[in-house]
Order: C-alpha cells, then structure tokens, then sequence
C-alpha cells in the first residue's frame, strides 16, 4: 500500500498553541514598547530611523508609525494606534495597552482548556455592557460644565506631553483655536474642522510666546519687494499653474528661415504668460497666490496692476484656504472650448491678506475668510524635536476638545472608568450562568492594566492605590439612588500626589467618544487576533543559480 504523502506548502506552517503565543509575544513586545509614555507622567522615547533623523515622542500612534514592524500581529495592533488616531485623535497608548492586555488573558483561558470562541464570544458580550454602562452611568454633558470643561479636556491631553508644564496657555489657546472654526452644517449641526487651524513652526524664543492668530497663516512671503503688502477686500485668485515665460515642450522644433521670425516667436511666448495674468486680473482678482513659480518679467504685471502676488505656496495650504474663503483652485485656463478663460466666480474673498514680521519670518495672514473661518498657531520653541513634539500635541488637543464639542459628553480620567467598568463586569460575570462568565471575569481584569500602568509609570505603589480606586468603585456600585456614596464614581487617580481624588471637581476629563471607541477598537483587535490559529508563512521562490555567475 502506497502511504499519502502530506500536502506540500512552499512555507513553513505555525499552528495551533505555538502561532496564538507568538501572536501574544509580538502584541506584548508592541505595548511595552509604549507602555511606559502612558499618563501624565509618562516618559518619551527617541526614534532614530536609518537615515539618522531624530524624533522624540510621547504620542503611541507615532512611535509605533516609526517602528519597522516585521510581525503580522504586531502590525495589527500598529493599524490599530492609527485608527484611533485618526478617529479620535487621542488615547493611541491606552488602546494598544489593552488590547495586548485582553490578547494575553484570553491566551491563559486558552491554555487552560477554554474554547476561543466562548473567549470571543464573552469578549463581545463584556464590551456591550461596558460601552452602555460608559453611556448611561459615567458620562457627563458639557452644557452643565462650561468653557472650563473644554479647557480641562485639553488640559488632561496635554498633561502627558511636552507642553504639560505650560498647560494652563495652551489649553485656552487650543479651545479659542477649536472654538474659532466652527461651522454650521446643512442639517444644523455645529462642525469644527481641525483642519482648518494651520499650526507653524519657528525657532527662537520661548514656548509660552507661542501665539493664535485669528486668520490663515502662511509660511510665504510677497514674490518681490515692490508689490504691496497689505490689500484690503481681498478677492483671492488660487492657481496651480506656473506663471513664468511660456517656453516651448521639449522635443518641439521650429525650423525658421527668417531670423525676424525668431524675435516674433520669443514675443508670442511671453505674451501667452501676460494674456493669462491680464485675464486673471481682469475677473477682479487683486490677491493671486499659486504652488509654482512666478518669474520678474510677469511680477512686473502684478505690480503695475497693484495686486498682490504670492509664489511658491504649498499646495496642502492652497487646498485649504480655498475652502475657506470659498475659491476654486485652478490647474488649467482651458475652458471646454479649449479657450482661456478665467472667471469671477472662481476668487475666494476675504477682509484683509496682509504680510506681518512674527518673530524673525515674514508670514501673510489671510484674515475674515468667507466660506469658512479659520485660525492659526504659530509655536515657538528651542529646537525642530521640541516644535514637531508641540506640533503633535497641540493636535491631540484639538482633535479631544473637538470631539467634547460634536458629542457634547465626558468622562473622569485617572483610571476611574476603568476602575468603575472592572467592577461592573465582574459582578455582571457573575450573573452569568453559562462558559463566558470566565472570560468576561477576565475582560474586568484586564481593564485594570491602565490604572495600573498609570500608577507605576508615576512611581507609585500600584497594587494599593489601584485597590483603594476598587474599593471606592464598588462603594458608590452598591450604593442606593440616593445614597451620597454614588458620588464616588466620580474618584480616579491623582498621580502627582499619589492619592485617590474625585477627577471631576479635579478636572481631569476626557470625551466620551475617546474612551468608547478605544475600548470597542482594542476588543475588535483582540478578537481578530484571537481567531487565528494557523499560520502559513510563504516562502520567496528560489532565484535559479546563473551558471555564468551573472
């Protein structure tokens, strides 16, 4: 009898126990990376990649952006920092924390004979009920709490980060900013474009002199010293066509007979450039900003024109402030008919484009835009790592105090809405009668991994505070409606002094939102990675050896 051979797979084959504890190994290797930047004493990490260019950051989702990660399920839990980051803004750490937290408890309810879909299944199950006791029991609305709310939001974004120590300014700079942009959407609902606050970067002078400028600013100045440098009324004409001497394509020859013919072909080139500036000029334009070049021959035009003529804008710059004062950019003059035409109704207006001396650079500020308003932050600091790290956390704020404003709720931080979760999903566990009560027992402890990290991060015994935080949860938990121990479900960590407060007077808060998606998106992480249970790794096909020795 001849015996089967096994089916043969170019690869090697990982199943089983094996590929779920390299899984867990590769996801605890990420998390511990970013696991000591939690909190508000939590330290930085400086990324040197292969060119040698330095960042020092704070932010989970850009040290893991900046990580090479070979593993397939440590690249689960990267997309997912950048998911949060992208949703949210905010809360990048937290959430890989706990999902590499949930992978490594459900691995243990693996090996002790638990199937990994009773695991998922609870799992599922344990994030529902943790998601509607956030919503009805720990959220907050912001009209009871006011500006100072917003601010305090802001405040606790930042307090993990470089400009923690100066929070106080820049908490009130980032929700003026946020405030600044609001717009109204066709249903009524209030928007805040975080897009629509340009940050700049400039060397030189203190982070406290770092300043809000009510306008769009650019990091651009006037293309010649003769054009005007302040135009009131604004009529803003945005191109993305180079406006230099027309030459001919490559590959184009013009064979001449008559020496005068070449005069009239470098008249007609440079005419082609000033019919299009005159017809640019003609629609009332009196601002004309554009990504490419414009060369002295066509500044002449602006200048006897009286407009003002910016070169070399950025083209991510030109895409917004087209939206906000309500232009439309324009790559080509041809019209249908394969005419040049450029109309009125492509200017955006503004109040003012005026060119102002901040600090040592020129900028131009582009006030009162009418479609959209805008706003801008121009950072100072000593070095490029202290500016990109402001960079990142002024925009972390932005994106928290914008989702506070849309979904109009807060939770307490510190650690108090895990706390307050765990100990509702363990009594929940409880009433459970069936496989999942252990794995959604599990779920509560691994909640606890954030008050836990927050407290050994800041050099605190861990063990008893996070006790203590218990202790008080299940108080206010057990207490009756009316009962004055409720209020305890207000009581998180306060790290600096190494004791157990009420967050909410403390104001230590954070959206609603934040903390609803990291738990949803860390759950989904751990399940996708759970279900796995083989993997096949391919290998490269064998390049063939060149007898030549090519």
């Amino acid at each position: 009898m001849v015996q089967d051979k096994p089916l043969a797979i170019g690869g090697e084959r990982t199943s089983g126990s094996d590929v779920r504890n390299q899984n867990v190994l590769a996801a605890m290797a990420v998390a511990n990376i970013v696991k000591t930047s939690l909190g508000p004493l939590g330290l930085d990490k400086m990324l040197v990649d292969n060119v040698g260019d330095v960042t020092i950051s704070n932010d989970g989702a850009t040290i893991l952006r900046l990580l090479e990660v070979e593993h397939p399920a440590a690249k689960v839990l990267v997309e997912l920092a950048q998911q949060q980051d992208k949703e949210v803004g905010d809360g990048t750490t937290s959430v890989v924390v706990i999902a590499a937290e949930l992978l490594r408890r459900a691995n243990e309810l693996v090996k002790n004979k638990i199937h990994p879909t009773t695991i998922i299944s609870g799992y599922r199950l344990a994030s529902k009920e943790a998601v509607k006791f956030i919503v009805d029991h720990l959220t907050t609305k912001v009209e009871g709490l006011g500006r100072d709310c917003l601010v305090n939001v802001a405040k606790t974004s930042m307090s993990s980060k470089i400009i923690g120590s100066d929070d106080e300014f820049f908490a009130n700079m980032v929700v003026d900013a946020t405030k600044a942009v609001k717009t109204i959407g066709q249903n009524g609902e209030a928007k805040y474009p975080i897009k629509a606050v340009n940050i700049l970067k400039a060397h030189g002078k203190s982070v406290k002199e770092s300043i809000l400028v009510n306008g769009y600013a650019l990091n651009c100045t006037v293309a010649s010293q003769a054009i005007k440098t302040k135009m009131a009324n604004a009529k803003i004409a945005c191109l993305d066509i180079n406006l230099q001497k027309h030459r001919m394509h490559l590959g184009v020859n013009i064979v001449i007979d008559d020496p005068n013919k070449l005069e009239d072909i470098r008249r007609r080139e440079i005419e082609i450039t000033a019919e299009r500036i005159k017809k640019i000029l003609a629609s009332g334009a009196n601002v004309v900003l554009t990504t490419k070049g414009i060369d002295d021959l066509c500044l002449k035009f602006f200048v006897e024109a009286g407009a003002m003529a910016v070169r070399r804008v950025k083209k991510d710059d030109m895409k917004r402030i087209a939206k906000a004062t309500g232009a439309t950019m324009v790559s080509t003059l041809a019209n249908l008919e394969g005419e040049e035409t450029f109309e009125g109704s492509y200017l955006g207006h503004a109040e003012e484009v005026v060119q102002e001396r901040i600090s040592d650079d020129e900028c131009i500020l582009i006030k009162g835009t009418k479609a959209h308003s805008s706003a801008s932050i121009i950072l100072r600091g000593a070095n490029d790592f202290m500016l990109d790290e402001m960079e990142r956390s002024i925009h972390d704020s932005l994106c928290a105090v914008k989702r506070t404003l849309e979904s109009n709720t807060v939770v307490p931080g510190g650690g108090a809405v895990e706390a307050a979760l765990s100990i509702f999903l363990e009594n929940f566990a409880i009433t459970m009668g069936s496989r999942e009560q252990l794995a959604i027992a599990e779920y509560a402890n691994a909640l606890l991994i954030i008050p836990k990290t927050l407290a050994v991060n800041a050099a605190k015994d861990s063990s008893e505070l996070v006790a203590k935080l218990r202790a008080y949860h299940n108080a206010a938990q057990a207490a009756g409606p009316k009962d004055p121990k409720r209020q305890l479900k207000w009581w998180g960590l306060d790290l600096v002094n190494g004791v157990v407060r009420d967050n909410m007077k403390a104001g230590v808060l954070e959206p609603a939102i934040s903390k609803l998606k990291s738990l949803k998106a860390a759950t989904e992480a751990a399940i996708a990675l759970l279900r796995i249970d083989d993997m096949i790794k391919l290998e490269p096909p064998q390049r063939e050896e060149d007898p030549h020795g090519h």
